[in-house]
């Protein structure tokens, strides 16, 4: 069952491109109806442009309450029938209006293995400068569910990656997201496929 999905990005855009292409190639039955950014400038937006695909600039700086902000991104979710949200690389919190309402229906990828590495100032380049500073041997990407808490939601799906001896921070960043670009399809087709089960807050796939 496909899914009318909502991708949330504040950067360069990667995830998305790989989840557009991951349905153009028919690898997942899923649509991306709807790009919303906090950065104006931000690759997200401009590859949702290349592809044609619906795209908003929505910034809380932009409206003068969070009510406000919350009610406008809940209005465009509604207006494009998004029933799936994916946050990729997206460096805001999402208000828990919006949580509570597409509860189960938020996923994140995150560039370290969960629990290791995540929480507040664990994003972008400065969580694969804290692996190589703890001189851990494996990292990865991992697939959450989104919950009011950074990084704490159930994990859904991980994929290991190697540290190798000779990486720094920029080497390392690269190979692991190749890994979310395969691992974020992935994720997306267990959840078409109606195998990803909630009960208690783990998550069991089928």
């Amino acid at each position: 069952m496909g899914l009318n999905l909502c991708v949330f990005a504040s950067g360069s855009g990667s995830n998305l491109k790989a989840i557009i292409k991951a349905s153009l190639s028919g690898r997942i039955s899923s649509g991306v109806s709807l790009v919303i950014s906090n950065n104006s400038g931000s690759g997200a937006l401009k590859t949702a442009a290349e592809y044609n695909i619906p795209h908003l600039h929505l910034s809380q700086k932009l409206f003068s309450t969070q009510i406000e902000f919350t009610a406008e991104i809940l209005r465009s979710l509604k207006k494009h029938k998004v029933n799936f949200i994916l946050l990729a690389g997206y460096m805001k919190m999402l208000d828990p209006v919006i949580i509570k309402k597409f509860k189960n229906r938020i996923i994140n990828i995150h560039p370290a293995l969960l629990p290791k590495f995540g929480g507040k100032g664990m994003f972008g380049i400065h969580v694969h400068e804290a692996v190589i500073a703890a001189r851990e041997t494996f990292t990865g990407a991992t697939v959450h569910f989104v919950n009011e808490v950074y990084d704490s939601g159930a994990v859904i799906l991980q994929k290991q990656v190697k540290v190798k001896p000779t990486d720094d921070a920029l080497t390392l960043q690269k190979r692991v997201l190749r890994a979310e670009h395969k691992l974020y399809p992935e994720a997306i087709k267990l959840f078409e496929e109606r195998r990803v089960k909630v009960r208690k807050n783990k998550v069991f796939i089928s």
